[in-house]
């Protein structure tokens, strides 16, 4: 790879702490509070989780995610011996 293409690579590539998708995420979020909906979205939300259908398909979906999820940081749940 020579130089120009290696200075293009890394513009793209911020790797952990991505500026650039933190900035945007900010952005959208702030544009769905101005927007006005947010009190909507909750409503639906909550009616959502009171459907047995809709609360059963998330809890599916939920169970699936955690399949693929790292297991738990055993210091979290380490017993430690006070002295």
């Amino acid at each position: 790879m020579d130089n120009r293409n290696k200075n293009i690579s890394q513009k793209y590539n911020e790797g952990e702490g991505n500026r650039t998708a933190a900035r945007e995420y900010n952005q959208s979020q702030q544009r769905f509070v101005r927007s006005g909906q947010v009190d909507n979205k909750a409503r639906k939300a909550e009616r959502d989780i009171r459907s047995d259908d809709i609360r059963r398909e998330l809890e599916h979906a939920e169970t699936i995610g955690r399949r693929h999820a790292a297991d738990e940081d055993p210091e979290v749940t380490r017993p430690y011996k006070k002295d």
